[in-house]
């Protein structure tokens, strides 16, 4: 759907359904898109060039089990 459109989406079943869509296929949209920012801002991979298939992989493979880690940084208890 295009950017506007859901505003003036008729108040009607099939209204309320492509709403419903559109609500789920945001929710899936920002929990994909998290990931990415934490990547890029907070370990600073605005530009990055990658060379070759293998480093890429294990250096997104690295990226995001780090980005993982950094969204549940709160929630792992303190070693000391």
């Amino acid at each position: 759907m295009e950017p506007g459109q859901r505003r003036v989406l008729p108040d009607t079943p099939d209204g309320r359904l492509l709403d419903l869509i559109e609500t789920a296929k945001a929710h899936f949209r920002a929990k994909v898109e998290h990931p990415f920012r934490i990547i890029k801002c907070q370990f600073g991979f605005r530009k990055v060039f990658y060379r070759g298939i293998r480093n890429n992989d294990l250096k997104l493979k690295l990226l995001f089990a780090l980005a993982n880690l950094w969204m549940v940084r709160e929630r792992i208890p303190d070693p000391a």
